[in-house]
């Protein structure tokens, strides 16, 4: 380094608040995201094979076909859980909270949500749960949560 002046400091550092407002579609989704504000939960079912779906699809994934909107019950049964420990950003003060797998009678797929409990120690699978709805509307998945009956 002939010639060069090697300096030591510190590298200037800038902090600005950066907000970004984001317009989102859920397009064929819209009718689950609405009804969630009106209570209700909403499947899919295949007119073609019968097929029943807990997670709304506007297509069947088995033969293609459209399907069509049916009301989930709002009772049901916990067939697995996990509890997290660790989240990204949006949950991250909500650590530790539980996810549940929900099984709905006459229902053949199962539905994700989140469980709120006092004691997490006490979940079991098979345990029944009934969802609960916030009372102001995000139109995001979380608007629907689960609790032990």
């Amino acid at each position: 380094m002939a010639g060069k002046k090697l300096m030591k400091i510190d590298p200037a550092v800038v902090e600005w608040n950066y907000n970004t407002e984001y317009r989102h579609s859920y397009a064929q989704d819209s009718p689950f995201f609405i009804a969630l504000g009106k209570n209700k939960l909403l499947g899919s079912r295949c007119p073609e094979c019968g097929y029943k779906y807990g997670t709304y699809r506007k297509y069947c994934m088995y033969c293609g076909a459209e399907t069509e909107d049916i009301e989930l019950p709002l009772k049901g049964k916990i067939h697995s859980f996990t509890t997290c420990y660790y989240s990204g950003e949006s949950f991250r003060n909500d650590v530790p909270f539980t996810l549940v797998l929900v099984e709905f009678p006459g229902i053949d797929s199962l539905f994700m949500s989140r469980l709120y409990a006092d004691d997490t120690g006490k979940i079991k699978i098979g345990m029944d749960i009934i969802a609960k709805f916030k009372k102001f509307q995000d139109f995001t998945v979380n608007d629907v949560y689960f609790v032990l009956e």
